[in-house]
């Protein structure tokens, strides 16, 4: 989780607990409610001080947030605010089922932190994603185990079918994943070949998580993998 989404989530808590008992405003409580280190949780009960929010309170007497504090509004241009709403609404229709709702949950984040009349700009946009049909383009069950290996740059065993049907079992280093229309494709280096490969995640029949990293960072596999396409468009 990010610093910023941290403290988001302390501020939601001590609004939450303003009608409890103090016993569930203590440090400990609140760091054990946000999977935290009490020592975090005081830096940033800190943090949140230094910008205003007026949190009563010490250790081990319970925190207590006075009402009327509100963070600083996001501003965005009206171009700016059309692309976040656009891409959060395609995520929505695309991704599997955690990110489609990861999309919704930062978009309703967004809003709520906006000026009045950004937020009647969001929900009176008239920029739409149509719905996708899912029985002809259904989300696969992969795309969450791919997209946090791709996260956490760690190696996957692929148990993979190819156009023709032929089974196959790879070991690779998913680095990037494609989201097309019909399909989503996984970029990734192939130990059986070594070579890239990219394969298509509606013929993945499982996938097998593994805790060991890859060792060459994505950043250098994208750069790497990028040269290669290039260097066959020049010859194409």
């Amino acid at each position: 989780m990010s610093r910023s989404a941290r403290l988001l989530q302390l501020l939601e808590q001590l609004r939450r607990a303003q009608p409890a008992p103090a016993t569930d405003r203590t440090g400990p409580a609140l760091a054990q409610a946000l999977g935290i280190s009490l020592r975090t949780l005081y830096r940033d009960i800190a943090t949140l001080r230094e910008q205003g929010a007026a949190i009563t309170g010490e250790p081990g007497m319970g925190y207590e947030m006075r009402p009327g504090f509100v963070l600083p509004p996001l501003m965005f241009t009206p171009d700016e605010l059309e692309a976040l709403l656009l891409g959060a609404r395609w995520a929505s229709q695309q991704a599997d089922p955690a990110l489609a709702q990861a999309a919704q949950t930062a978009l309703d984040r967004v809003r709520s932190a906006l000026p009045l009349e950004l937020r009647i700009e969001v929900d009176t946009s008239g920029l739409l994603v149509p719905a996708m049909d899912r029985a002809d383009a259904p989300t696969e069950p992969w795309q969450t185990p791919l997209r946090h290996a791709i996260r956490h740059q760690r190696k996957i065993v692929l148990h993979y079918r190819d156009e023709k049907g032929q089974p196959s079992e790879r070991c690779i280093w998913p680095f990037a994943m494609a989201f097309f229309d019909r399909h989503r494709v996984l970029a990734a280096w192939c130990e059986l070949r070594q070579d890239f490969r990219h394969f298509r995640a509606d013929r993945v029949r499982s996938v097998t998580a593994l805790s060991e990293r890859y060792p060459e960072p994505r950043a250098h596999l994208i750069e790497r993998w990028s040269r290669q396409l290039c260097s066959r468009t020049d010859r194409s």
